[in-house]
């Protein structure tokens, strides 16, 4: 239905408010998402004895439809709303992921999922974007003139609880892209330099702490760096996927990776998307996720409001840091991670999670002017009216 510039109601507020260049794109990843599910799906539930290939296809059906319609409603919220959904969320996604280390169900060696009748829940999927955004808003309200609010050291304190949660289970990789966030988020709030070196000292220390306390990490980089040193079957055969496919793949379904990879539907459905569709979808993936990134840090730079700057950043230095140990793990330029590939793999948290997160940078980075961006409310309509697709 088209919608007037002169509409006034909350979706044509939001229609000429949004950008509209990033919600295509990620729709577009999202339509990736159905075509993998279709390629990779049936195949993986045979291997693995699910009592219903349909219902195993069904249930993506159901996450990716439902990660749409949640975006969409989370970026019609203002920036005041996106805060106190932040602040809830991030709350409730303590209590659950803690809550895995207790009655949790444990999964090759790591207590990260709540057994739920009909879907396993991991809590610290949420975690991530939800940090991102109380951070942001801790670390503004802390610089904000006159202020009162020890709002760094408040988030330091946050993110110390979030890194021994992760630590518990464990979850080094997902406790990595968190530290990765907080610090970039900081970098932008105007960290002295000397204080970037001693943090970026701190977290190489902390990743060779990792190496020396963690056997499954000094599995996965000694395998990274010595394929023969242990089992890399899965990289290996990933790896012999790209080069099945080729520059045009093998075609729709012709792919043979998805009968005898693991997680093909999952932390390596980049490989079936290669093999099958060749280098060029998989270079189109690659272009969908820079033009995101790249397209929401443009938009950010024009930002006067510290917070929706710092928001906005964590968001996007998560969503691309996630996409990049996918891909990176599957071609072997990483060491590998259990991460799934953003929209693109099979999952109900992860893909919710992110679009959770996606909704919100939406939400943050919409058009505003005057006293209305000060209420986080969106210009109305006409004040946009040259914006266009811009």
């Amino acid at each position: 239905m088209a919608l007037s510039r002169s509409d006034t109601s909350v979706l044509g507020r939001w229609w000429w408010t949004v950008d509209r260049w990033t919600l295509v794109a990620l729709l577009v990843l999202v339509g990736f998402g159905y075509v993998m599910m279709l390629a990779a799906s049936p195949a993986v539930a045979e291997r693995i004895g699910a009592s219903s290939r349909h219902m195993f296809f069904i249930k993506q059906v159901a996450y990716l439809g439902l990660a749409t319609l949640l975006m969409v409603a989370v970026s019609l919220l203002s920036v005041r709303g996106v805060r106190r959904l932040a602040l809830l969320g991030f709350a409730a996604a303590v209590v659950l992921t803690a809550a895995t280390l207790v009655v949790g169900t444990e999964i090759k060696g790591a207590r990260r999922w709540l057994p739920i009748p009909g879907f396993s829940l991991q809590p610290s999927e949420f975690l991530k974007p939800f940090f991102a955004v109380v951070a942001a808003w801790l670390i503004a309200e802390g610089k904000m003139p006159g202020s009162k609010v020890w709002g760094a050291s408040i988030a330091v304190v946050l993110f110390v609880l979030v890194a021994g949660i992760l630590k518990s289970q464990p979850d080094i990789g997902m406790l990595l892209v968190v530290a990765a966030v907080f610090f970039a988020q900081f970098f932008v709030a105007g960290m002295n330099l000397f204080i970037v070196g001693a943090v970026g000292g701190l977290g190489v220390l902390g990743a060779v702490g990792a190496y020396m306390i963690f056997p499954h990490v000094q599995s996965r980089v000694h395998r990274f760096l010595d394929p023969e040193s242990g089992d890399s079957y899965q990289v290996s055969v990933a790896l012999e996927a790209f080069a099945n496919g080729g520059l045009l793949g093998r075609g729709p379904g012709e792919g043979r990776v998805k009968n005898v990879l693991p997680d093909a539907h999952a932390d390596f459905v980049f490989a079936v998307a290669a093999e099958e569709y060749g280098m060029v979808v998989c270079m189109v993936i690659i272009a969908l996720f820079a033009f995101v990134v790249v397209r929401g840090l443009m938009r950010l730079l024009g930002e006067s409001d510290l917070f929706v700057m710092l928001a906005g950043t964590g968001l996007l230095t998560q969503f691309g840091l996630q996409a990049f140990v996918n891909m990176g793990s599957t071609l072997h330029l990483i060491p590998t991670k259990g991460m799934t590939l953003p929209f693109v793999s099979y999952g109900g948290s992860s893909v919710l999670a992110i679009a959770v997160g996606m909704g919100m940078l939406l939400a943050l980075t919409r058009r505003r002017t005057g006293a209305r961006a000060e209420d986080g409310q969106a210009a109305p309509a006409s004040a946009v009216a040259a914006g266009g697709l811009g």
